[in-house]
């Protein structure tokens, strides 16, 4: 490429990714929720991995992040886990990874080596702004206060400090046990409830208006919308997009990037790739 045509491609490449990013909540902070699915310890296992890629990802990115929430799993991995990152853009790039997301390995805690497929589920919300108002009456509100049962310390370990948000109308749950202050706790959580409401009420709104993004008939559960497959080789495949790679490790280290981007453009230009799953075992 010509040195001079250098500053050109690059100028067309920041125009490309402005438009694929232009929607109204695009540029807000994020808040993530990582699930495992049915089958015990491998998928919470899996859970995990996916909850430590999403950190490196957000890590390389120049985003901060913060954990709110992480439940261990009974063996080991991770029940669940919500966490919110900070950067400009933020949901715009991870509401990519909204789904279900399939791995197939050699499982390290079967003894005859036997090759598992787990399952694990990522959802994604925009942080919402105090310009946005949401009302949540209080006679919609379960609170519980709980002993915190994670890692945080001696300090949160030993007192009521957890707090659980049960919204009756929709059905939310939100959990916050990461500070120690109870009052902290209960603000963080009602900030993602609000921010959880919001998005449920867009989603809405956008099914009755007909204008629901193409990709979310992908998001159910058992539909999953990447494969990650380390045995008996190693690649890692998005179904809705198409994108491959053969450096399974790399992705999990947090190399997303060419796949979120392969998103972006199917998004704006509407061409998904064809055919299901078929072709990854």
């Amino acid at each position: 490429m010509a040195a001079g045509l250098a500053p050109l491609v690059t100028r067309i490449e920041d125009l490309e990714l402005q438009k694929m990013l232009s929607g109204e909540q695009d540029g807000l902070n994020a808040i993530v929720n990582v699930n495992a699915g049915a089958g015990g310890t491998e998928s919470q296992d899996w859970a995990s991995m996916l909850f430590r890629m999403y950190l490196r990802y957000c890590q390389q990115a120049g985003y901060k992040t913060e954990v709110v929430d992480v439940s261990d799993g009974e063996t080991a991995g991770i029940k669940s886990a919500t966490f919110i990152v900070n950067g400009h853009n933020a949901f715009g790039f991870l509401k990519a990874e909204i789904g279900v997301h399939r791995l197939v390995r050699i499982s390290p805690f079967d003894s005859n080596a036997r090759r598992h497929t787990s399952f694990a589920s990522v959802f994604v919300t925009p942080e919402i702004d105090d310009t946005i108002v949401v009302e949540i009456k209080d006679a919609d509100l379960r609170v519980d206060m709980y002993r915190s049962g994670g890692k945080g310390g001696q300090g949160v370990n030993t007192t009521d400090s957890a707090v659980r948000l049960t919204h009756y109308p929709t059905g939310l749950v939100v959990t916050c046990q990461n500070e120690r202050s109870q009052i902290k706790n209960k603000a963080m959580a009602m900030k993602i409830l609000k921010s959880r409401i919001y998005d449920k009420l867009m989603a809405a709104e956008m099914a009755k208006q007909d204008a629901v993004e193409a990709g979310k008939k992908d998001i159910a559960w058992g539909s999953q919308i990447r494969s990650y497959v380390l045995h008996p080789y190693k690649m890692v495949k998005d179904h809705r997009t198409g994108y491959v790679s053969s450096q399974a490790e790399k992705v999990l280290e947090g190399d997303l990037e060419p796949y979120i981007k392969a998103y972006l453009k199917c998004a704006l230009t509407g061409q998904w790739a064809r055919g299901g799953t078929d072709d990854v075992e």
